[in-house]
């Protein structure tokens, strides 16, 4: 797939739908239950001490994060709330989802969040190869099997919750949202038809990006202490804004030797990791993920009008 040069979008799977960020706007997209599409749309705001800041490499990437983070909950709310309106029509006892379960399953598709991560996969994995530590004596094989159990803790999570129907629906949105990318990157018509044959696994994606944090704090906990228990449980807190924003900087840089033969298994990894985080998607779910694009683009476009007419 011959990629040309074109602005970088990203987004996110929602319940039921697809969320995409651009440069002026984010456009989320949500399929109800009567089959109509239904959108919300949030303009970006700009703040210069931001703006500033997400120019800084290793800094970016945690503003990205950040903001990813405040504008993503806006619309995951959105799509929560649309899908358990639309849930409620016509409902009969036995039938659906109840208000608890919908509430619960709003909160798995945030299961991997920057706090709820980054303090579980982190401190876990500590603790556990603390305690094995009279098997696996010094410091770099304490490292290597801190990295395995954060791998082995890691790959069962996402496992385990792609078995449930909610979450898989997700993830099958996921697929949709990377194909409409690639479709769009490659300069492909935006039809259902031509989106359904783009890949599902992107290297801008937010789960390769776990993975990189995995693989970068490896090596960064080489130069600590991991001794004692305390100290390695301080150090491993305070360099997760080091590896957040070292990890985004790979992610970046995978990113632009992806279509260099020789380099770009170096993004094969968290390509891997994203067999288990997207599924492919129906032909309904890549409608509504084209809706949400096509909006977007939309949107952008008259926000340049206006601009050059100002």
């Amino acid at each position: 797939m011959k990629r040309v040069e074109k602005p970088l979008y990203g987004g996110q799977a929602v319940v039921e739908g697809v969320m995409f960020a651009g440069r002026t706007h984010s456009v989320t997209a949500v399929r109800r239950p009567d089959g109509t599409i239904d959108y919300f749309t949030l303009p970006r705001r700009v703040y210069p001490t931001l703006a500033l800041l997400k120019k800084i490499p290793f800094v970016r990437g945690i503003v990205a994060i950040v903001e990813a983070s405040a504008n993503g909950a806006k619309h995951l709310q959105f799509a929560s709330e649309r899908y358990e309106a639309g849930s409620e029509e016509g409902r009969t006892e036995g039938e659906n989802s109840s208000k608890l379960t919908l509430i619960v399953g709003a909160a798995v598709i945030g299961v991997l969040s920057f706090l709820f991560a980054k303090t579980v996969f982190t401190l876990v994995p500590a603790l556990a190869a603390a305690f094995l530590q009279p098997l696996v004596p010094g410091k770099t094989g304490q490292i290597l099997l801190e990295g395995v159990f954060k791998l082995a803790l890691l790959l069962g999570y996402i496992f385990f919750l792609s078995l449930t129907p909610l979450v898989r629906r997700v993830f099958q949105y996921h697929g949709a949202e990377h194909k409409v990318i690639n479709a769009y990157e490659a300069g492909w018509p935006l039809t259902v038809e031509h989106v359904q044959r783009a890949s599902r696994l992107h290297y801008r994606c937010g789960s390769s990006f776990i993975l990189f944090t995995v693989v970068v704090g490896l090596f960064l906990y080489l130069f600590v202490p991991t001794e004692p228990l305390w100290l390695r449980v301080l150090n491993r807190l305070a360099l997760i804004p080091v590896v957040l924003g070292v990890s985004f900087e790979v992610l970046q840089f995978t990113n632009k030797l992806r279509d260099i033969p020789l380099l770009r298994w170096l993004g094969y990894p968290g390509l891997w990791l994203q067999r288990l985080t997207t599924k492919e998607p129906d032909d309904d779910q890549v409608e509504v993920a084209i809706a949400s694009f096509q909006r977007l683009l939309d949107l952008e476009a008259e926000t340049e009008k206006k601009q050059a007419v100002q």
